[in-house]
């Protein structure tokens, strides 16, 4: 699993011209789903990136975690491309909707995050505050 996380003053999704998720300060997670995830992977990087500490705190220095600031996720199966053969991606590595699709939701419920629409053409919006711009990637157990 893989999350693009950005820090924002704001963020929002639009399909088809309306938009169906905003939010304020907080993040926007981008979300790639890799085929051999599971819940416990889900789990495990959601409460990393819950628990990133990228937020000023009292003094000015990236110290505070998440709180009670605002999610935003969207699926993101891209996040998986693979371009080391040549220029045309390769997304052998993503899951397919069917299994991304639970671990995406599971993903968001933890966070309590609003979300774009799975597997939907969207336009994301967002202002990058810092820009601080970090990639949390949990690979799940050896098999």
């Amino acid at each position: 699993m893989r999350a693009l996380v950005q820090r924002v003053t704001e963020a929002s999704v639009v399909v088809d011209g309306e938009t169906v998720a905003a939010i304020g300060p907080g993040l926007l997670v981008l979300l790639g789903v890799a085929r051999t995830d599971d819940e416990d992977v889900c789990d495990r990087v959601a409460e990393k990136v819950a628990g990133l500490r990228i937020f000023a705190d009292a003094e000015g220095r990236m110290a505070e975690p998440l709180g009670d600031r605002e999610v935003l996720c969207v699926s993101q199966f891209t996040l998986y491309g693979d371009v080391r053969k040549g220029t045309r991606p390769s997304w052998s590595k993503a899951a397919p909707g069917d299994h991304a699709e639970p671990l995406y939701e599971r993903f968001c419920a933890n966070l309590h995050a609003k979300r774009g629409i799975f597997g939907a053409d969207m336009a994301v919006h967002s202002v990058n505050d810092g820009p601080v711009t970090l990639l949390v990637e949990r690979d799940a157990p050896p098999t």
